[in-house]
């Protein structure tokens, strides 16, 4: 299936969020209600043409370095501490803003990265958890901004939700590369209503890092973009289990999670 990049960038995008970061009261009780939210508009047409020439720049210069090496996609991460324009895009004053509404909470940044999705990669991201992966303990809440650079519809792996599932914790990591992983540590997940959020280039999703979510393979001609800014509790402190974040910083369990490494947005 062929989607023109002509239309990466909507002429008149629908927006959802002032110039400042607010939000209308609905969208932060849907995200507080389902456990994720769409944001239309988030950046603007002229800032998507910057961040996306930047983040595809950076794509080639270190798609090698990726973290994944099932070929889901490239994953790069902590682009924002060698990327002087990424790093204006994973601290934008206007995302940052919508977070902090969304949580009701200080926020810092916990990483980014940025996700690639290769033409026809016939490879899909399965239903997991965010939150059991990372390295985190006396935390209110974590949340992912998922931000579209191209338009993601559905044949472009946007990401699929499954709703209200933000309460359930204690669940080990997920393979994401396992279909059946998360039903079988949770099986009535099954039979919960799912969304699907496409989204045009500018748009963003928020999810907590606790809402099952996954996305399909990238069945068009184009890459799918998508840059991710992670946010955590500005009070979260480090458990001591290893993780690639933390791996260079010689941390002690009990630490917290703050610093240059972690700014407070």
């Amino acid at each position: 299936m062929t989607i023109s990049d002509s239309t990466m960038i909507t002429d008149d995008p629908v927006r959802d969020v002032d110039d400042d970061g607010n939000l209308p009261a609905e969208l932060i009780d849907t995200y507080r209600t389902d456990g994720v939210v769409r944001i239309r508009g988030m950046l603007k047409p002229e800032e998507v043409q910057t961040f996306l020439a930047a983040e595809q720049a950076f794509h080639q210069r270190h798609k090698q370095d990726s973290l994944d090496k099932q070929g889901t996609f490239t994953q790069l991460v902590n682009v924002w501490q060698q990327d002087e324009t990424l790093a204006q895009l994973t601290l934008h004053p206007r995302i940052a803003a919508a977070a902090k509404q969304l949580t009701g909470i200080p926020l810092r940044i916990w990483h980014d990265h940025m996700l690639v999705k290769e033409p026809h990669n016939n490879k899909p991201t399965f239903f997991h958890q965010d939150r059991p992966y990372w390295p985190h303990t006396g935390d209110r809440q974590s949340l992912s901004c998922w931000i579209a650079l191209v338009d993601v519809p559905p044949e472009r792996g946007c990401m699929t939700f499954l709703r209200g599932t933000q309460h359930l914790t204690g669940l080990r990591p997920q393979n994401l590369a396992e279909e059946e992983d998360l039903f079988g540590l949770a099986p009535d997940l099954r039979w919960l209503p799912r969304i699907t959020y496409p989204l045009r280039a500018g748009d963003v999703t928020f999810h907590t890092s606790y809402t099952g979510h996954m996305a399909l393979d990238n069945r068009t001609d184009s890459a799918r973009y998508a840059h991710i800014t992670v946010y955590m509790d500005a009070e979260t402190r480090f458990n001591g289990n290893p993780h690639i974040v933390t791996a260079p910083l010689d941390l002690t369990e009990g630490d917290p999670l703050a610093g240059e490494n972690f700014p407070q947005v």
